[in-house]
Parts: structure tokens; C-alpha cells; sequence
């Protein structure tokens, strides 16, 4: 019969082959419209039936079924298929213990037992570890001996460190604990001292949030150069943040090693470059800032003003505005803004004099203050892109799902040359990142966006030059989520020293517990606290990344 229907298809005309190939085209197109259309009313079908499912539930007093949303992109591609574990053959995990062995005993009390019957058999002992904790409040009159000098001065015996406003260091350590770790408000935290029977106000718990600000501060903008300075990339991020009763908005910058918050009323790129030179504006005009005033497209009459000036460096704003006052920057009325882009430019001059980023990439969502220096771009937040698409038929959904599961799939790629880098699969991979983004799909939304991804190749592709560095800002989003909980939990800050306190603290346990140290030993020896010796901040981070 097969021999028969090729002998039939063989005495067939061009034109009637044509017309056959045609109709059976037509056929294809028809059933897969279909096909479509039972896969839409299916998905329809079992969407109604969850809904009535849970309606059922519902009636019945029946507590609602749990949502088990997917795993995102990150864990899609962490290995290929071929490397994953057979589930039927892979153990169940082992349980995890206690983890009491890393205690150490303090006590050990022996316990007897009456109860055993006569002629019984002794079996050793059972032991098992317990935890507790004694909070109670410790009240310690201390009596000062005064003395009167000859001279009519009066010497008075000094009081034991770590005593502020009559709150002993203990406390002091757990108040800092309670608020910033904890991130209690002072108000529970009042409550709960005074429950315990201390004596406290929300004045004195304020006073000790602030106390030993200075040192910390001094610390932790120490151990922010030396992680700008150490690491291979700077991962960055914001978010909203109440100060004063007015929106502003918390930069964070962190590594593997640091974590770094910095509040302000905005968050432009002028911003920014404050915030990498510690919070202080520095204008140098060197190589540096010129090379980035030409490629922000600065007029270059005024640029050569700007070079050819007997005065390169200036050590606060008001003399670097009164010297682009007298240039004519702040007089022009054009777009780009001269005076704004100078002053990036500057900026940026004395971060580059100071060598504040060493050869640290800047890792981010692709905002666009961020982009300054060697920068990356985060393959997650371009992937959501793709994903946040509202397609409107199901060729448009079609064309989105096929070209999310090939970046996805070039995802894992990148993955696996961060394992083992290779010039020549560098080169690979920059033709595959051709050939996936100059694609055209017919929807325009769609068409539109991978346009855009392919002018960030560079920045996607920085990997490819610098293996070391993420591919995506999931740690920023990890730490900047203590600033965001703080916020719903506390609202903002009214003090400047409230500000700086909340920046400096958050950043300080971020940081302690990356480099695997306890925030509460920490506290413990900046205080005064006898304990295990903590080494400063700055000398750990350069350790650990050397």
C-alpha cells in the first residue's frame, strides 16, 4: 500500500504537488488552532475546578490549601538535568541534630532516680543538653569617693567603662541587640525591660541606641572603603526609607564580605558618587573625570574650561559651585545639564584619585545611576522583563515562554563558565547572545525588549571577562530587606543621629555575619564587655578577600 501511494504521489504534476502541500498546510494550521484552543478550555477547566475545590474547603470550615509558588530562575538552572540526582535512587536527607555540640557545658548536674524497682540493673546515665537564659534586672549602687583638692577642685572616683546614663553595659548591648537585629521598636523594647522590673524609659533606650555612635560609625565607614577597595564586585540596590517625615531613599552596597547602607533625600547618580567617597563631596578634575564628561557628551569648550583652570581640586560643594558659577556651567540652559554632568565627572575624578573601588565591577538592576565605572547587569532583573509581559493571544504567549526558556537556558550556560572559564567558550557564548536577542518574534512589545537587552550586551556579558562576579543582585535583595523590615516595623527616623545610627547598625550585622562573626560578641568587646577579642572590621574583610 506504501508502494502504491508514492507511485500515486510520483505520477502527481508540480502544480498538484503544490496544491496538495498546501491544503495539507492548511490542515496543520487547523488542527493546531484547535489544539490551542482544548489546551486554553483545559487550563480554563482546571483553574474552575480549583476555585470550586477551594469554595468547597471554605464551606466545610476547612483551613485553605497551601500555595506553593515555582522556583524562580536561579534555581531552575543550578545544574542540567544530566547532573541532577536520580530521585528514586537518592537516600532520604539525613535529619539535622541540635547543633548542642558546638556548646559548651557550664554545669553538669547528676539526677537520681527512687523509683527503681529492687534487683534492677543499673544502665549508665541518659544525658541530654539544656538551654536557658537568667534575665533578670542586676541593680549596683556604686558610691564614688569625692575628694576636695587645695586648689578647690573636687576629684570624684570614675565610674567603670561601659556605663551610660546609669545603664550598664549588658544592657546597653542588649538594647543595641533588641533594636537593630531584632528590629523591635523602642516602645516594646521599653515594655519589656520594664516587665522584666527595670526602671527604663524610651528617652534612656534612644540615648543608648546613640551612644557609642561615633566609634561605631568610624568602624564601619572603615570596613565600607576597605570592601569597596578588596572586592571583585560591588553589588548595589535602594529602596524607599522614611527620615523626618519626608520619603527619601537607603543605597545599599555590599560583597561577599561587607554590607553598607547609606540614606539620603534622593537617589540621582550625583547621589550615588557621594555615597562611594563617604558621604563628602570631592571634586578632582583629572584624566578620570574627563574621560567620563565626553561620555556623558559635555560641550568640549567646556570641558577644556574645566581642564585648563589653575584649580583642579576642590574640597567641598560651595567652592566647586562657586568655580562653575564663574566657568558659566550654571548659566547654560541645555540638556545635559553642564554643571550636572561636570560634577558627576569630578566626582568620579576623585573616586578614581583615590582609588575608593580598586577594580571592583558594579553590579546592578539597571538603574541608571548606577552606571558608572565597570559596570554588570543583573540576569535575573532582565529575565523579569521578559516574564512581567502581557501577552494578548496565545502566538504572543507562545513567543514569550519560548524566548524565556532560552534565556534561561543561556543562564545556565554563563553557569557553567563560571565554573570553568575558556576563552574560546567566551567567544561562543558572545555569538549564542547574538543570535538569541537579534531574533524577531512578530510581537512588537516583545521585539522591542530583546532590542534593548542586546544594547546591554556588555553589561550582561561582563562575566565573561571577570568570572568572579555574580550573575544576578540576589544578595543585595537579601540585605536590603532589613532595611525594608525596619521600615514597616518602625516607620522612620526623626534624628540625624536616628539616620545614622539605623544606616550604620544594620550595615555593621550585615557585615559580622558575613564574615561569619557574632553581632553579639562584636557588641560585647566595642562596648567593653569581657569576651572573645573581635579584630577590627576593616582588618577581617582585607584578610578574608586577600
Amino acid at each position: 500500500m506504501t508502494s502504491g501511494l508514492i507511485d500515486s504521489l510520483e505520477r502527481l504534476s508540480p502544480a498538484e504537488l503544490v496544491g496538495l502541500v498546501r491544503g495539507l498546510i492548511g490542515e496543520v494550521e487547523r488542527l493546531r488552532g484547535d489544539c490551542e484552543k482544548l489546551t486554553a478550555a483545559l487550563a480554563a477547566s482546571r483553574a474552575e475546578t480549583e476555585t470550586l475545590k477551594d469554595e468547597i474547603r471554605r464551606l466545610k470550615g476547612l483551613p485553605p490549601r497551601p500555595r506553593f509558588k515555582p522556583s524562580g530562575m536561579e534555581k531552575a538552572t543550578d545544574r542540567p538535568a544530566a547532573e541532577r540526582p536520580n530521585e528514586a535512587n537518592t537516600p532520604p536527607p539525613r535529619r539535622r541534630g541540635p547543633g548542642v555540640s558546638k556548646l559548651s557545658i557550664d554545669r553538669t548536674v547528676t539526677l537520681t532516680t527512687t523509683t527503681a524497682p529492687p534487683c534492677s540493673r543499673r544502665k549508665g546515665y541518659e544525658d541530654i543538653i539544656v538551654q536557658d537564659v537568667a534575665f533578670k534586672p542586676d541593680v549596683t549602687l556604686y558610691r564614688r569617693e569625692r575628694w576636695a583638692t587645695p586648689d578647690g577642685r573636687t576629684v570624684t572616683a570614675a565610674l567603670p567603662a561601659g556605663i551610660v546614663g546609669g545603664c550598664g553595659p549588658h544592657l546597653h548591648r542588649l538594647v543595641l541587640m533588641l533594636h537593630f537585629q531584632g528590629q523591635m521598636t523602642c516602645e516594646r523594647i521599653v515594655t519589656l525591660l520594664s516587665a522584666a522590673g527595670l526602671s527604663i524609659s524610651k528617652r534612656q533606650v534612644v540615648r543608648l541606641l546613640t551612644a557609642e555612635l561615633p566609634r561605631f560609625r568610624a568602624e564601619e565607614e572603615a570596613a565600607f572603603r576597605a570592601g569597596l577597595r578588596a572586592s571583585a564586585c560591588v553589588s548595589v540596590d535602594d529602596t524607599g526609607a522614611r527620615h523626618a517625615g519626608k520619603a527619601c531613599y537607603t543605597t545599599q552596597f555590599g560583597s561577599e564580605r561587607f554590607t553598607a547602607f547609606r540614606t539620603g533625600p534622593g537617589k540621582s547618580r550625583l547621589a550615588f558618587l557621594r555615597n562611594l567617597l563617604g558621604g563628602t563631596a570631592r571634586y578632582t578634575v583629572n584624566a578620570a573625570a574627563v574621560a567620563y564628561m565626553r561620555a556623558a557628551h559635555l560641550a568640549q569648550s567646556a570641558i577644556d574650561a574645566l581642564s585648563g583652570a589653575d584649580v583642579l581640586e576642590f574640597a567641598c560643594e560651595a567652592d566647586w559651585r562657586a568655580h562653575g558659577q564663574a566657568l558659566g556651567l550654571t548659566a547654560a540652559r541645555v540638556t545635559p545639564d553642564p554643571m550636572r554632568v561636570a560634577s558627576e565627572g569630578a566626582l568620579w575624578g576623585a573616586i578614581c584619585a583615590e582609588d575608593r573601588l580598586g577594580s571592583a565591577v558594579i553590579l546592578s538592576d539597571d538603574a541608571g545611576q548606577f552606571r558608572v565605572g565597570q559596570h554588570a547587569l543583573c540576569w535575573v532583573h532582565a529575565e523579569r522583563l521578559v516574564h512581567k509581559l502581557v501577552p494578548a493571544n496565545d502566538r504572543q504567549r507562545g513567543a514569550v515562554e519560548v524566548v524565556r526558556r532560552t534565556i534561561w537556558w543561556f543562564y545556565r550556560q554563563l553557569k557553567e563558565f563560571k565554573r570553568a572559564p575558556d576563552p574560546e567558550r567566551a567567544v561562543e557564548l558572545r555569538a549564542r547572545f547574538d543570535r538569541i536577542f537579534k531574533r524577531r518574534t512578530g510581537y512588537a512589545t516583545l521585539d522591542s525588549l530583546l532590542k534593548r537587552l542586546l544594547a546591554n550586551k556588555n553589561e550582561l556579558l561582563r562575566v565573561l571577562e571577570r568570572p568572579e562576579i555574580p550573575l544576578n543582585t540576589n544578595a543585595s535583595e537579601n540585605d536590603i530587606r532589613a532595611c525594608v523590615t525596619k521600615r514597616k516595623i518602625s516607620g522612620g527616623t526623626v534624628s540625624e543621629n536616628g539616620r545614622v545610627a539605623r544606616d550604620v547598625m544594620l550595615g555593621l550585622a550585615k557585615t559580622c555575619a558575613k564574615l561569619k562573626i557574632s553581632f553579639f560578641d562584636y557588641l560585647g568587646d566595642r562596648i567593653g564587655i569581657p569576651g572573645p577579642y573581635i579584630p577590627p572590621l576593616p582588618q577581617l574583610i582585607a584578610a578574608a578577600q586577600a
